[in-house]
């Protein structure tokens, strides 16, 4: 019962305070993460082995805690009393267990709240198709795609199926019907839950990160046969993505999955968070969408040259990254200093900059 009631104060600490992490370890006060930056809650004690232990057990399930034993690593969704959820991360660290919580907000936010650029409307609005939201860990891919299926939800009249590790973002059935399955609970793994939704009817099928050749391979199928699909991948480009997707096959295949990829790849969303000017983050994003220039690249095996179509193809929604980040510094959301720090190009940048 103490741990349950030390839990309660920090959750509702990380809520008040409008942290995006919790983290609880060994040797150290609970540190919140606050605007990308850790900070110590003052007052609190140092965690030792067991409170660390009856903190990580009060969040779990009996299964959950069998299954963390076992595995000696878990990742499952935390509902907290209905104010808020947090994706939880709990593992062993020099043979004591840590626990990582990101708060997840209750409310879907639009793309013009997430300050996203409105071209992604056009995703929304597909029936059928390939969507890649792209980037590295903590980037805001998943809040991003449940903009995009929430944006469906309230628009159209869709069977939605989600396969996520765990269930992020809760959604309220409006005009679709949705069926949120996690990987471990609802289904064993990503990739035989997504064969089984080509089963069950639906319109629209979200896939919360693409992590295997079957996974990637049966999404893509998907996407080919009549279904929009929506999926994430750790990478930082367009060009670098549809390089991933294709270099996971053996090589034997993969001038098929380029044409599969060709046909079936509506666009490309590589996102970064920005620290803001304005407090919080922002997001840069490269957007690529498909044309037949793109698709001939990709047939072709020239997705070097993906950039060059980006860079000119402004007038249909394309935004090349360092655009995105002059556009960002232009409104002040961004400093120069910023925007030079994250850019991959930074001597392309600086003449962009130059011409503002």
């Amino acid at each position: 019962m103490i741990y349950q009631t030390q839990l309660k104060k920090l959750l509702e600490m990380t809520i008040e305070k409008g942290a995006s992490d919790l983290h609880i370890s060994v040797g150290h006060p609970p540190v919140l993460r606050i605007v990308g930056k850790l900070v110590d809650i003052e007052g609190e004690k140092i965690i030792s082995s067991k409170d660390s232990q009856g903190l990580a057990f009060s969040l779990m399930t009996p299964l959950q805690r069998e299954r963390f034993l076992r595995e000696k690593e878990i990742d499952f969704a935390y509902d907290f009393k209905g104010k808020a959820r947090f994706r939880v991360n709990v593992f062993f660290q020099s043979q004591k267990i840590s626990v990582a919580l990101r708060l997840i907000p209750s409310k879907i936010r639009t793309i013009e709240e997430l300050n996203l650029p409105p071209v992604l409307h056009k995703f929304s609005e597909a029936h059928q198709g390939f969507v890649l939201i792209t980037g590295a860990s903590s980037q805001g891919k998943s809040t991003t795609l449940a903009a995009l299926i929430d944006e469906i939800n309230h628009q159209r009249r869709k069977h939605i199926i989600t396969i996520e590790d765990p269930i992020e973002y809760v959604f309220r059935d409006d005009k679709c019907l949705i069926d949120q399955r996690e990987v471990g609970t609802d289904t064993p793994t990503f990739a035989g839950a997504l064969r089984s939704t080509l089963r069950e009817d639906p319109d629209v099928i979200m896939v919360g990160e693409m992590r295997d050749l079957e996974t990637i391979a049966t999404a893509i199928t998907a996407a080919e046969t009549g279904h929009l699909v929506f999926a994430t991948l750790h990478t930082n480009s367009a060009s670098q993505t549809i390089h991933r997707a294709i270099d996971v096959f053996p090589p034997h295949q993969q001038n098929q999955i380029r044409a599969q990829l060709s046909s079936s790849l509506l666009g490309v969303v590589s996102q970064r968070l920005l620290p803001s000017t304005k407090g919080g983050f922002v997001p840069a994003c490269e957007v690529m969408l498909w044309t037949s220039g793109v698709a001939n690249l990709i047939r072709e095996n020239k997705i070097h040259e993906i950039p060059s179509i980006i860079e000119t193809s402004a007038e249909i929604g394309m935004i090349p990254f360092n655009k995105s980040l002059v556009e960002l510094v232009k409104k002040k959301e961004i400093s120069r200093e910023t925007a030079l720090k994250y850019t991959f190009n930074a001597d392309d940048l600086k003449s962009r900059l130059r011409k503002t």
